[in-house]
């Protein structure tokens, strides 16, 4: 008797699935959480004698994390794509505790800088390792769900660190505290992760087809196979080829107009909350905290939007809206509270859309071999803007004042969106394979019959 069998892109969420969705989405939480920490650190640490910071030491602080972001992502997911996403996906975790519980002991501020840059590093690396796990597990109609809970997650943790900011803001010395928490979540992220076995796809690209088959088999059955995959090597040059360098140049540019007012908002909260006339100190963090939980529920509808509307459509409309609400900011002479706080719930909450697509589109839009390669590679593009911006961003708020840096805002937000309108796919309803043969731009839509026949000449 003959057992109809199905792809794996073609089966249904399983608790399994869902336990690597939660577990991957652990480095995101991390990035949000050590990002958004230190804007409440630092008000304390400047009080801190010991540490003696001014302002070139604040914004050196600020942006060390983010450029070891750009060295982690960058090796993490050329490492990930050569020697498996499983090894990486547990050492990275260990490392960042160590770091976290380290950075609680630091008496300079070289020190601490080097220690941010550490953590950078580390949470950097496991972006692609995590999304690729995540992508390569996931059936297509659940993926950009998937894919957008690991965006929501980031504005989990960042909140998180508020929450905690908030209640360590009095304590003498809070600040270290503050920093070494993270090893909390590391613990919970590391026993999740312990029993989630190395993605099949990533193995049959290897070659050791048997390996990903029987891993297929004890996950879903007997009636679950993984598609014909070609066996290739992982070759970091492979992006530089034309094709692919657009992509990672459309994804890194998306990326970085939706991260860098975003970025701003986080690591400078308080002092532009308190620059509109929201209070400062613990009023402050409140405010950024009604903000941060704003960019998490964009996130959600957008997980579904993503099907309905379609991704093109989605991130074109997101940018929009987005660039609309930070132009109100800094065109209004005398903006109103309320104003202020709907206009940063706006560009939150549509936000969500290329939040999440900024995951989604480069896990698509390249093959396995170079997957984790491809996001490390975008997400360093758009770190590069990132780590500049965020270290002008002190002396830029106080030459041009909150509003002009509210319009910049809304200036690299249209960037964005015109971007979108000239590179953005269509990948909906696509799979992996299918999805990683489309070129770019509105013409780039096609069916999955025609993307199938494509990759099948590609393969000849």
């Amino acid at each position: 008797m003959t057992v109809d069998r199905i792809r794996l892109d073609d089966v249904e969420m399983t608790p399994f699935l869902k336990k690597v969705t939660l577990f991957s989405a652990g480095g995101p939480f991390l990035d949000g959480y050590v990002l958004a920490i230190i804007g409440v650190a630092i008000s304390q640490m400047v009080r801190d004698d010991e540490l003696a910071l001014d302002a070139r030491w604040i914004s050196v602080i600020s942006v060390a994390a983010l450029v070891g972001l750009f060295l982690g992502t960058s090796i993490g997911g050329y490492l990930t794509d050569r020697i498996g996403r499983k090894r990486m996906f547990l050492i990275d975790i260990v490392g960042i505790a160590v770091v976290s519980v380290g950075t609680a002991f630091v008496s300079t501020a070289l020190m601490l800088v080097v220690m941010r840059f550490l953590i950078g590093v580390l949470v950097g690396a496991d972006y692609p390792i995590a999304t690729s796990m995540v992508a390569e597990f996931t059936p297509r109609k659940y993926r950009a769900i998937s894919m957008g809970f690991i965006a929501a997650i980031w504005y989990v943790g960042a909140n998180a660190a508020y929450v905690v900011g908030y209640l360590l803001m009095d304590v003498d010395g809070g600040w270290r505290w503050m920093l070494a928490s993270a090893v909390v979540p590391c613990v919970v992220i590391l026993v999740g992760r312990v029993g989630i076995p190395e993605s099949p796809r990533w193995l049959a690209n290897k070659g050791r087809v048997v390996e990903a088959d029987e891993i297929v088999l004890r996950i879903f059955g007997a009636s679950v196979e993984l598609e014909p995959t070609a066996v290739t090597q992982t070759r970091y040059s492979t992006l530089f080829q034309p094709r692919y360098l657009a992509k990672v140049l459309f994804v890194g540019t998306i990326w970085l107009c939706q991260s860098v007012p975003m970025f701003a908002i986080y690591t400078f909260g308080p002092r532009i909350m308190a620059a509109f006339g929201l209070a400062d100190g613990r009023v402050s963090i409140l405010g950024e905290l009604v903000i941060g939980t704003f960019f998490m529920i964009g996130c959600i509808p957008a997980m579904f939007w993503a099907n309905s509307m379609g991704r093109r459509k989605l991130l074109i409309a997101s940018f929009a809206c987005m660039t609309a609400a930070l132009a109100v900011l800094g065109v209004l002479p005398a903006a109103s509270t309320a104003m202020v706080v709907v206009c940063f719930a706006v560009y939150a909450f549509f936000s969500g859309g290329p939040g999440n697509l900024q995951w989604l589109y480069p896990n698509e839009l390249f093959p396995t071999e170079i997957r984790a390669s491809a996001v490390g590679a975008a997400m360093a593009f758009s770190r590069i803007g990132t780590v500049v911006s965020i270290y002008v961003l002190p002396g830029f708020l106080e030459t041009h004042g909150t509003r002009g840096t509210m319009i910049a805002g809304a200036v690299i937000s249209a960037v964005g969106l015109l971007v979108s309108i000239a590179m953005a796919p269509e990948t909906r309803g696509l799979t992996l394979a299918q999805a990683s043969t489309l070129g770019l731009g509105a013409r780039a839509t096609s069916t999955p019959e025609a993307s199938t026949q494509k990759l099948k000449e590609e393969q000849r």
